[in-house]
């Protein structure tokens, strides 16, 4: 079949065909790609289309061609490429990448194969060349071997003929010199030398011209603005994955949008990978894709119509590594070691057996230039390898026969970073260490990994793991801590080792109160100890656990029963041996009954006699206890700073997390029951910065919630509550009740601004902590009457408040959870004021038996003095107790006398 062209030659529907891709200055090898024939052939056609037509070369042709009917020869976009699928997404980038080349004439845009540097300039040269008088050309270098033919390659793509009287180069500078153009160049990397030498004549002699040019590295000539190309954001990588999956499955039901995110995410965000993920999609499914990320290589590969540098994720890389020196090459694939961000000293370590530092940085340098490598600005200047990068080093590393040693030199590297930081780690937040770590963490992971993978690693990897679990808890990841000692127990290759390890994850778990996984640690702990003749051992992990069952079950999710804690503990004594470190941890298991003061005073002498600091903490807590029991708060304040100076002297470690922070909160609590709230403030600070808090906020600040609530400083309170809520849903919302009295006291807070719905919203959360809302709504506990009847009484509904602090102060008295805490002064007065403003007729009478519970609570005394003054309307006495609550620190107290007193004066807004 033939068909006339516009001079009335007959040609064939195939030479149409070339003729058409020629217009589109397509190579013969292009042409041949993409019609699925030989180059011979298509040399062939060229010359039967010379013939017909009459014309000297194939420029002319490609000239006689562009000026068929329909495609002019001043229309910028028919010369460039047409898109054989919709370009997606790139919105920022079109934008910023177009109002580089309206600035500056020549722009590089730079990126990693595969990333969509080419799509991205013909999408801009397409919404360019319109407003240009020439239009936009479009010149692929990709086939372009000798950088002194760039030139030549370029006046053939724009048209220019030959002649014999000028130089290429000439006949081109003055074709374009007065032309109105945009010039792309694309696929500049391996062919520089010839792109500088001709785009600096193009920039000198034709002022109307704009290169765009695409390079996986940098032209590197002053008068050069690099765009980097990014990979694609989180929407537009999920938007082309799921355009490219639809064309290919015909199903407009698109993919987990979710899942396909995740997924983008881990191919960098490359446009190439996406669109060959996307083409696998129908046989592999978002779970066969995700399970081959670490073998993406392999299986990101198209079929034979792509050009061969972009056929496969490889061959992409390929492309690039093939360009490298042979210095630049080693170091690629020995930094690919690396599973993060890394610096000059780091690479040395890893890949400076044969080159000194200096070529070291000048490498990476090379490597970033030419876009192998992401670099991060600072002191000092980090690097990393995008993952399908770095997979493709390590392929190359075990071809080169390098693998086992590079990775035993990273591994070392790794525990020169641990010992640095371990002898620098602070007991308080220091932002710089955290940093350090925080820029090898992932590395140590990684080196674990491999260590546990190898024939004799395991020893290895569990002692870096345990390194790593210890440093993990002084960062303030506690949760990370222990699943880092969990795996370190499981690669040690003694039953010691593992019980060492599992004793250690016990105790990062309680000290972030999950105890049935503290419980679960340390009955593992008990067994492995057993295993290996170590009865005292076991015994102690046992009474540790009887111990957390009947003394803190506020940081148990479920219900442990005080007979489960009697079996522990005698089960400790059929194994202790009767070792004297056993027999002090089961004398403080058992809190069922708790002591009186004095004899709780003498088990913490005999605790403080083992020499451990950890027992001797538990002792002294027990004797807070009894003499809170006593109400003798004074010897509360006095046994709490004795413990607090104890636990100075402990070191910072997941066994002695728990303690830390239980002295710490506890000091909190006896200051509240004491009325000293600058004091309780000062310890709920001190708490807020322990090291292993640093990331979890709502461990953190728990107590400093109540301080300030009870304070009156409602602006913190709904401040801090939404750092507590957020920690705790960060931490994925864990069953913890002792927790729960800080979202009850921001409930009480909206309560008393009058928002409802956010008071509820704060119940919920309390509820999910553990504390159901038949527990919320009795006296069983002490801070939830406590702060009903603050919000009641705030709302001057004292008949509400007599009705919700219903129980009577002696029955308090006798309830330990009571007793041990801050609640029975505040309950006390409260109980009283509610009975005088509602002028019951026992107020009288209860004011004077609360008087004796509240001695030592200078607030809750000055709530009982400020009943009787309005009870006898002593306005003079009301003016004093305001003072005097300024003075204690309770301005929501002193505000409150105010009102009472008739001043008028709004709170809580």
């Amino acid at each position: 079949m033939t068909r006339a062209d516009a001079a009335g030659v007959d040609l064939t529907a195939r030479e149409t065909e070339v003729l058409a891709l020629i217009a589109h200055h397509l190579t013969n090898a292009q042409i041949a790609e993409n019609l699925f024939i030989s180059q011979r052939t298509v040399e062939t056609h060229v010359s039967a289309m010379l013939r017909k037509l009459g014309l000297p070369d194939r420029r002319s042709l490609a000239r006689h061609a562009e000026a068929a009917p329909g495609r002019s020869g001043r229309s910028g976009r028919d010369r460039l490429p047409v898109a054989v699928t919709p370009f997606v997404g790139r919105a920022a980038e079109r934008a910023s990448l177009a109002a580089a080349l309206a600035e500056q004439r020549l722009v590089t845009a730079t990126g990693p194969g595969g990333v969509g540097k080419t799509r991205l300039a013909l999408s801009v040269a397409g919404d360019l060349a319109p407003g240009r008088r020439d239009g936009a050309w479009f010149v692929d270098l990709v086939h372009v071997a000798d950088p002194a033919q760039v030139t030549a390659a370029v006046a053939e793509a724009v048209g220019v003929p030959e002649q014999r009287t000028m130089s290429v180069d000439r006949a081109l500078v003055a074709s374009l010199a007065d032309r109105d153009a945009l010039l792309v160049l694309d696929n500049c990397e391996h062919v520089l030398d010839g792109v500088r030498s001709c785009v600096g004549r193009i920039v000198a002699g034709c002022p109307g011209v704009t290169v765009l040019a695409t390079s996986r590295s940098r032209l590197l000539v002053p008068y050069e603005r690099v765009f980097v190309v990014p990979g694609l954001s989180a929407g537009d990588a999920v938007e082309l994955f799921t355009a490219r999956v639809a064309a290919v499955t015909g199903d407009e039901a698109p993919p987990d949008a979710v899942r396909v995110a995740a997924l983008c995410r881990a191919l960098d965000g490359m446009a190439l990978a996406i669109e060959l993920a996307a083409a696998r999609f129908p046989v592999l499914g978002l779970d066969g894709l995700a399970a081959g990320l670490d073998h993406r290589l392999r299986f990101l590969a198209a079929g034979g119509r792509a050009a061969d540098r972009h056929a496969s994720l490889r061959s992409a890389i390929d492309w690039s590594h093939d360009l490298l020196t042979a210095e630049d090459r080693a170091l690629l694939r020995r930094v690919s070691t690396f599973a993060s961000w890394f610096d000059v000293d780091a690479a040395f370590a890893v890949a400076g057996t044969d080159r000194e530092r200096a070529g070291i940085a000048d490498g990476l340098a090379r490597l970033a230039t030419d876009s192998l490598l992401v670099v991060e600005r600072g002191e000092p200047t980090r690097y990393r390898a995008l993952e399908t990068i770095r997979q493709y080093g390590v392929e190359r590393l075990t071809e080169a026969g390098e693998l086992g040693p590079v990775r035993a030199a990273h591994e070392r590297f790794c525990r020169r970073a641990l010992a640095a930081l371990r002898e620098t780690a602070p007991l308080d937040t220091d932002e710089a260490w955290c940093a350090r770590f925080d820029r090898v963490v992932n590395d140590v992971g990684a080196a674990i990994a491999w260590s546990a993978a190898g024939q004799d690693g395991r020893a290895t990897a569990a002692s870096l793991a345990a390194e790593l679990a210890g440093l993990l808890f002084l960062r303030g990841r506690p949760a990370q801590s222990q699943r880092r000692y969990e795996q370190a127990a499981d690669l040690a290759t003694t039953a010691a080792g593992r019980a060492a390890h599992l004793r250690m994850a016990a105790g990062a778990a309680a000290s972030r109160y999950v105890g049935d996984e503290a419980l679960r640690l340390y009955r593992s702990a008990a067994d492995a100890a057993v295993s290996d003749g170590d009865g005292a051992a076991a015994a102690r992990d046992l009474a540790t656990m009887a111990m957390y069952i009947n003394r803190a079950p506020g940081i148990m999710a479920t219900r442990h029963p005080r007979s489960e804690a009697d079996e522990l503990i005698t089960e400790a004594v059929a194994v202790s041996g009767g070792s004297p470190g056993g027999n002090a941890a089961l004398a403080m298991a058992d809190w069922g009954q708790l002591p009186a003061h004095g004899t709780a005073m003498r088990l913490a002498e005999l605790a403080e006699r083992t020499g451990d600091g950890i027992l001797h903490s538990i002792a002294l807590d027990m004797s807070t206890a009894a003499a809170l029991i006593d109400n003798e708060i004074g010897d509360a304040v006095r046994v709490v700073r004795r413990r607090l100076a104890l636990l100075d002297t402990v070191t910072v470690d997941p066994l002695a997390g728990f303690e830390l922070a239980d002295g710490l909160l506890m000091a909190a609590e006896v200051g509240l029951a004491a009325g000293d709230l600058a004091g309780a403030a000062t310890h709920a600070r001190t708490l807020a910065a322990l090291p292993f808090y640093r990331d979890e906020d709502h461990l953190a600040i728990s107590r400093l919630v109540l301080v300030d609530a009870l304070s009156g400083r409602h602006d913190d309170v709904v401040r801090t509550g939404e750092r507590f809520r957020a920690g705790w849903e960060r931490a994925g919302c864990p069953v913890a009740p002792n927790l729960a009295r800080a979202p009850y006291a921001v409930a009480m807070v909206h309560g008393m601004r009058g928002d409802e719905e956010r008071r509820a919203e704060w119940v919920r959360v309390t509820i999910h902590l553990g504390v159901d809302p038949d527990t919320l709504a009795g006296c069983g506990l002490g801070w939830p009457p406590v702060f009903d009847g603050l919000l009641a009484l705030h709302r001057d509904d004292p008949d509400a408040a007599m009705e919700r602090l219903d129980m009577d102060i002696d029955d308090s008295v006798r309830n330990r959870y009571w007793a041990v805490g801050p609640w029975l002064p505040w309950y006390a007065a409260l109980w009283a004021e509610a009975a005088v403003l509602a002028r019951h007729p026992e107020a009288k009478s209860r004011v004077a038996r609360a008087r004796h519970v509240v001695r030592g609570n200078p607030i809750a005394v000055a709530i009982l003095d400020r009943a009787e003054a309005v009870a006898r309307g002593d306005q003079t006495a009301l003016t004093r107790l305001a003072v005097l609550f300024a003075r204690l620190g309770c301005p929501y107290q002193q505000v409150r006398t105010g009102r009472l007193r008739g001043d008028g004066v709004e709170n809580g807004k």
